[in-house]
């Protein structure tokens, strides 16, 4: 069970780094299409390959900022209940939380099947195939419903979620 828990931790961890690089190649984007401008050239599509990139960095993240705390949750409500009533509410949040990331992976995985076989493109310069960044919404679903689970049934087992909270300052839930 130990190196299934490695490989769940590294697949979160792997996803935030691949949520900053996507932030990253904004920021490359970004300072290309300014370049460009200025020497008089067009960078053909630089707007749209940044929109990509942003709803990228976006799914990539859901998983990473789960796992470390950064959504947002209702702890007042959580830390005035009792015990049982909290690990109630939790499982309720996490059974919740799954499912709806599950429909939404879902869905959204039907969508780009329909995107990829009517070989649907973006209608900017740079005539893209929709199913590629569209697939990142699978990618980012299905990692948030993963660790939804993940939280769900180590709370089920162990009595306790694995948000671990890493902020500054912060020893609030």
């Amino acid at each position: 069970m130990g190196a299934v828990r490695r490989f769940l931790d590294f697949l979160y961890q792997a996803s935030g780094v691949m949520a900053a690089l996507c932030l990253i190649a904004i920021l490359g984007l970004i300072v290309l299409q300014m370049l460009a401008r200025w020497t008089g050239e067009v960078f053909p599509g630089a707007p749209n390959y940044a929109g990509y990139a942003m709803a990228a960095a976006s799914f990539f993240a859901f998983a990473n900022a789960l796992a470390h705390g950064a959504h947002i949750r209702v702890s007042i409500l959580l830390n005035a209940v009792p015990p049982r009533v909290k690990w109630l509410l939790d499982m309720w949040c996490f059974g919740l939380g799954a499912a709806i990331a599950g429909y939404f992976t879902y869905y959204a995985s039907t969508f780009v099947y329909w995107s990829w076989k009517f070989k649907d493109v973006s209608q900017g310069q740079d005539a893209t195939a929709l199913w590629i960044p569209q697939s990142v919404m699978i990618i980012g679903g299905g990692l948030l419903t993963l660790c939804l689970l993940d939280n769900f049934f180590h709370l089920l087992l162990r009595g306790e979620h694995r948000i671990v909270r890493d902020t500054v300052g912060s020893n609030a839930e």
